[in-house]
C-alpha cells in the first residue's frame, strides 16, 4: 500500500459521509493489534441495504488472541443495529487460518464465485472505457420509468 492509499483511506474514514467504516481493537496495552473495514451495501434483490467488510488484518502475534473474534463480535452489533439481514466478504481460497475463523461464524463459504474487472489497461493507471452503441437502451430504459 502507498501513502497516497492510506492518505485516501484515512480520509474516507475519517469522513461521516464516506460509506467507508472502521474498526479498531486493541490489546491490554491499549496497542491497536487488529482492524477491520465495513460499509453498508444495497442488497437490490431484497429492497435492503446489507454489510460488506473489505479489509479484516490482525497482527501475526495477536492472532489466537481473540481479536479477530471481537472484531466480528462488534460488526455483528452493528448489524443488529442497522438491521442487515447479511454481512459479505471475500477473501482468498489459501486464507486457511481466516477461513477457520469465518467458519464458525457462518455455515461456511456462499455458493457465489467473485468476479473482477480490471478495467485499466497494464502499467497506466487510467481507466479505459469502450463507447459502446447500444440502441436499445433508451427504449428499455424508459419502459421501466414511472410515468406521470
Amino acid at each position: 500500500m502507498t501513502d497516497a492509499i492510506a492518505d485516501s483511506v484515512w480520509g474516507w474514514l475519517r469522513d461521516p459521509e464516506h460509506v467507508l467504516e472502521g474498526l479498531l481493537v486493541r490489546n491490554s496495552d491499549e496497542r491497536a493489534v487488529g482492524l477491520l473495514h465495513f460499509r453498508s451495501c444495497p442488497r437490490p434483490l431484497s429492497g435492503r441495504d446489507m454489510g460488506f467488510a473489505d479489509d479484516m488484518f490482525v497482527l501475526p502475534e495477536a492472532r489466537g488472541s481473540g481479536a479477530a473474534d471481537a472484531l466480528f463480535d462488534r460488526l455483528g452489533s452493528i448489524a443488529a443495529e442497522r438491521d442487515w439481514p447479511v454481512v459479505r466478504w471475500v477473501t482468498q481460497y489459501y486464507n486457511e487460518r481466516g477461513r477457520g475463523l469465518y467458519d464458525r461464524y457462518t455455515s461456511g463459504p456462499s455458493d457465489f464465485i467473485m468476479y473482477q474487472w480490471d478495467l485499466r489497461p497494464r502499467g497506466s493507471g487510467i481507466y479505459r472505457f469502450a463507447a459502446v452503441d447500444r440502441p436499445a437502451w433508451p427504449a428499455i430504459c424508459a419502459s421501466t420509468q414511472p410515468t406521470a
